[in-house]
């Protein structure tokens, strides 16, 4: 690691921890703002999916129960917005407060990193809004008879897709993340390969934490994790450490000489 960092007492590495939050909160508060002058078409926007899945029949709306639900629903959406216009500022900061515990080689990945991971963040988010709130929704829109009816507060919707949305951000980083890992060293595609029953287990325990207690949204989530789990195989394959790629070629010699 970089002696720079060495030398630095714990308490400037509170003070650098202080000023990175602070910027970040001010990104959110300025991105909050921002995005309050647009609230309507925003949540309009994010509804969408929902609207459309609806049966026609005039209930294709929202609905709120309490008399301040609806102004505190587009305070949230203002401000979810406004974090998801604040990710790139977020990421970099994150990025910037650990860069001084890399050599010098590796802080050269420093700007790429930032870019690939605001693209993977809100390439998954779009992900989620695209493909599993449509099927997502439908599936769930499919269980209304003329006895039940779909009544969906602007709370429990808001909730639900928020959720949903930063979730698949957050997981659409693994291949990044592992990219990141592979150059210093610390994992290997041999280490990946041999962990994948593993892997497998935590995948579907994750979806099942950070998606709705139903197995169509859980598969929704873990079929992409699955795929995004492989392509970090081959990523560290591809981008590890020459030792990383020398063990694993010792290993697999090793294992054909066992058989």
């Amino acid at each position: 690691m970089s002696t720079e960092q060495d030398r630095m007492p714990f308490t400037e590495h509170l003070e650098e921890l202080r000023k990175r939050l602070i910027t970040c909160a001010i990104a959110v508060g300025v991105g909050f703002v921002i995005c309050y002058f647009f609230k309507e078409k925003i949540f309009e926007w994010l509804m969408k999916p929902l609207i459309e899945a609806l049966p026609a029949d005039g209930s294709r709306h929202l609905i709120y129960t309490a008399p301040h639900e609806a102004f505190l629903t587009y305070l949230k959406v203002s401000f979810l917005a406004g974090v998801g216009l604040a990710v790139p500022v977020i990421l970099f900061q994150f990025w910037r407060f650990v860069a001084p515990g890399l050599y010098e080689h590796e802080r050269r990945y420093l700007y790429p990193i930032v870019i690939l991971s605001t693209v993977f963040f809100l390439g998954g988010a779009l992900f989620g809004y695209y493909v599993v709130f449509p099927y997502g929704f439908q599936f769930f829109a499919s269980f209304a008879t003329e006895l039940i009816a779909p009544m969906i507060s602007t709370k429990e919707f808001l909730s639900f897709a928020t959720r949903l949305l930063f979730a698949f951000g957050a997981i659409f980083e693994l291949p990044l993340i592992t990219f990141f890992l592979a150059k210093l060293g610390l994992i290997s595609s041999t280490f990946l390969k041999r962990q994948r029953k593993y892997a497998i287990l935590v995948i579907f325990v994750i979806a099942a934490v950070l998606t709705p207690p139903d197995v169509f949204t859980q598969i929704l989530m873990a079929g992409p994790l699955l795929i995004l789990y492989e392509m970090s195989v081959w990523i560290a394959h591809f981008f590890g450490s020459k030792e990383e790629a020398d063990d694993a070629v010792e290993t697999d010699e090793e294992a054909a000489r066992a058989g």
